[in-house]
């Protein structure tokens, strides 16, 4: 028997619910922010929402980051 996804039980598309997040911890948006910009695509959820999703898949992402491949990850270049 296959493994079980995160989003298993979840009404929106897993995509939508990881660009959510993104969003909210990538640029410091709130969750009524959050909550607009995913209205402006067409995918309506409650701030309360997205404020779950975070608190659930937070960890989940920060894991995936972690072990991601070292080639996908790009050095930093200053100059």
């Amino acid at each position: 028997m296959p493994a079980r996804s995160a989003f298993a039980r979840f009404r929106l598309p897993a995509e939508a619910i990881v660009l959510a997040v993104r969003w909210y911890l990538r640029y410091g948006l709130s969750y009524r922010d959050v909550r607009e910009l995913l209205a402006e695509r067409g995918v309506q959820a409650d701030h309360v929402t997205v404020h779950r999703w975070v608190q659930r898949f937070t960890p989940l992402l920060a894991d995936a980051a972690r072990f991601a491949p070292a080639l996908a990850r790009r050095p930093v270049v200053r100059g």
